[in-house]
């Protein structure tokens, strides 16, 4: 029954966040379509590279789709649903965590989604387009593609919770949450064969951006239960981390100087 309630509440924050999104609808559609522009442009760059050089160390342009697919949904679907998880800092530097405490909900799980970023919505929808261009829809793969998306924004939303986390020990650690986010996106978004041994073992742990696109892609590829399986495994991983970090944070937490209950 708890659990109901629990998920009964997140779904209310998911509707109001998509109703205020969506009250002012040109703002919202151009949002939207200019996330969706950006996103071009720089694959543009790709598109170039590839008309040169048909491969790279075994990844052609389709494989280069699948990635951007991947990292464009999995960021976005983290960003819709979470989209205070790249703010804790922010949030916890201000104070403004109180009017959470206050509250008998799950302090995490209502801070993260008590926000949604609008453009994320457009990368959501880029990703699954690019995914359409790569070809290969079949209902398999297309299912392959939807858990390797969400395992993405789960890695996503962990890792951001994690570095946002530091502010706990930290304090003005916003500017180095925001620098970490960048790294997350920039190395997600290269083939993963370019990165060999201390650089690949630092990508799949202090900046887990592998586990975002390169090993989802991977198993896109080429499909297998061990891969699925390490990917599934990792991200169950920095997610316990990340909860444990935010917990035992919150416990050091000093509060500010006002209490303020949102209504």
């Amino acid at each position: 029954m708890e659990r109901k309630r629990g998920l009964g509440f997140v779904g209310a924050l998911w509707r109001v966040n998509l109703l205020s999104a969506m009250e002012y609808r040109v703002p919202f559609i151009m949002q939207l379509g200019g996330m969706m522009l950006n996103n071009v442009i720089y694959f543009a760059f790709w598109v170039l590279f590839f008309d040169r050089f048909e491969e790279v160390q075994g990844w052609t342009l389709r494989d280069m789709m699948l990635l951007f697919a991947v990292v464009a949904s999995g960021l976005g679907l983290a960003m819709m649903l979470f989209g205070n998880c790249r703010a804790i800092a922010r949030i916890v530097a201000a104070g403004d965590l109180d009017r959470y405490l206050a509250l008998p909900r799950p302090v995490l799980l209502h801070v993260l989604a008590s926000r949604s970023s609008v453009p994320s919505m457009g990368d959501f929808v880029f990703g699954l387009i690019w995914f359409v261009l790569a070809g290969d829809v079949t209902a398999a793969h297309a299912l392959r593609f939807l858990l390797a998306v969400v395992l993405s924004a789960c890695t996503f939303t962990a890792s951001l919770v994690l570095a946002n986390s530091l502010v706990f020990w930290l304090r003005r650690s916003e500017l180095l949450a925001d620098h970490f986010l960048n790294a997350m996106i920039t190395f997600s978004l290269y083939p993963g064969t370019l990165f060999n041994g201390a650089a690949r073992v630092f990508l799949f742990t202090v900046v887990p951006a592998g586990l975002t696109g390169a090993l989802p892609v991977e198993m896109l590829r080429d499909f297998d239960a061990a891969t699925l399986g390490w990917l599934c495994a990792g991200t169950a991983v920095l997610a316990a981390f990340a909860l444990l970090a935010f917990q035992i944070g919150l416990r050091r937490y000093e509060s500010g100087s006002a209490i303020v209950v949102r209504i």
